[in-house]
């Protein structure tokens, strides 16, 4: 007895893998987004602060570790919101700190070469962290994060509420009251 072929290819739309194989656009940027993106902004900014310290002291390390410590607490528990929003919040800091420390305590003269070496990488982390915190903001609303400054410029909020608003001009229906609740008289027989 000869049992019948079955076809498991599962069919799906334009967006998805079809014919087998992942999308022209998903093969184009698989090289700029590697699987494990938040790990990878974690060692580069780790090996450029490290690098920084070499030429800045004092709060620069402190504010840059602290944020880089928020980071591997965000890929340990990769399910958190407040983990990533911390690592994201985090990132946002440091960028003004790093600005007004490196704008301080930078020298134009008077820096070895190791130094000057140590400020480029300070100075190189300062300008990948506006990019990192687009791909951390990403994971954050993957996690389930919503945008919680809503600003006119953005678009109309896309946010559907079962909650009717305060100020709305209709009375709520009540849902447990019988006919007597909705101004229906009960009728006779």
């Amino acid at each position: 007895m000869e049992l019948p072929t079955v076809n498991l290819k599962v069919a799906t739309g334009r967006a998805g893998r079809g014919r087998g194989g992942p999308s022209r656009v998903c093969r184009a940027f698989a090289f700029f987004f590697p699987r494990r993106i938040l790990e990878t902004i974690l060692l580069v900014h780790w090996l450029l602060t490290t690098w920084g310290c070499i030429a800045f002291e004092g709060p620069y390390p402190w504010a840059n570790f602290t944020i880089l410590a928020l980071g591997v607490w965000a890929v340990a528990q990769r399910d958190s919101i407040d983990a990533i929003s911390l690592f994201l919040g985090g990132l946002a800091a440091t960028i003004f700190l790093d600005i007004v420390h490196i704008s301080i305590f930078y020298q134009r003269t008077g820096f070895s070469d190791t130094e000057r070496f140590g400020a480029g990488m300070a100075i190189l982390s300062l300008l990948l962290k506006p990019l990192s915190c687009c791909f951390v903001y990403h994971m954050y609303r993957e996690r389930g994060g919503e945008l919680l400054l809503h600003i006119g410029f953005l678009g109309p909020s896309q946010e559907r509420s079962d909650y009717q608003t305060i100020d709305s001009p209709e009375a709520p229906a009540d849902p447990f009251g019988g006919s007597e609740s909705r101004g229906h008289a009960p009728q006779g027989y």
